[in-house]
């Protein structure tokens, strides 16, 4: 499980300061029982910034996962970092949220370079994108080893959108892609994903950060983790 702490970001920048520092909550996090922490480097910086990925990244002990926008200056930021894990992910200044996953058919010419630059430093790729198999052929053919679906659309209860996951993973893992999941999820709705056996990975961020106001961060960490766990093994 990687825990988002962007929303920890959005907090503090609310007010302005360092409080509360994500930092702080990334180890928290970890203390708690996530596996990896994630965080989202806006073109805008409207949370994360620089400062943060970069003292986030030499202070944890588990993969950091850094989402980004396919442009020159994330690139370059990336190659500079060196994290474990860059997850490249749409993004619109107008957007609250992203919205959809990635475009990596429709965008291929524009990802190619990017994700060649990441692969040959070593950082492992992973294309955000929604559970559609034109999609998954485009990450093989560009060459990054990591596909995250995006369950938005899961999350928000559209008709059919389990089954297009499990479709989905199922298609990814006979590609030999590694297969992640990630967007909406919670407490009520994250079994069914993580009993996805194809599954390697969940993200998840905005939940955990806003039920953690009532819960305190630890608890909602190990929750999340014990139900995610319970899934798995009934998967295996």
């Amino acid at each position: 499980m990687g825990v988002n702490v962007d929303h920890v970001a959005t907090l503090r920048n609310a007010r302005g300061g360092r409080f509360p520092e994500p930092m702080a909550a990334a180890v928290a996090a970890i203390e708690a029982g996530a596996d990896g922490i994630t965080v989202h480097l806006r073109e805008d910086r409207r949370h994360i910034t620089d400062d943060d990925v970069q003292r986030i990244h030499a202070r944890i002990t588990v993969p950091l996962n850094l989402e980004m926008a396919a442009t020159p200056e994330m690139a370059a930021f990336a190659h500079r970092l060196q994290p474990h894990a860059c997850c490249l992910v749409p993004e619109r200044r107008t957007e609250v949220t992203t919205e959809g996953g990635l475009d990596a058919a429709g965008q291929f010419a524009a990802l190619q370079p990017v994700v060649a630059m990441l692969v040959e430093r070593g950082i492992r790729v992973s294309l955000f994108v929604d559970p559609d198999e034109a999609q998954l052929a485009a990450a093989v053919a560009l060459g990054a080893p990591v596909v995250e679906l995006h369950t938005g659309a899961y999350a928000e209860r559209r008709p059919g959108e389990l089954a297009r996951l499990r479709s989905a993973a199922a298609r990814a893992a006979a590609l030999g892609l590694e297969c992640h999941a990630g967007h909406g999820l919670t407490f009520d709705n994250v079994e069914a994903v993580a009993g996805i056996p194809q599954l390697r990975e969940l993200n998840i961020g905005h939940f955990l950060i806003g039920q953690a106001i009532f819960d305190g961060l630890p608890s909602v960490i190990r929750k999340m983790k014990r139900i995610i766990v319970a899934a798995r093994t009934i998967a295996e």
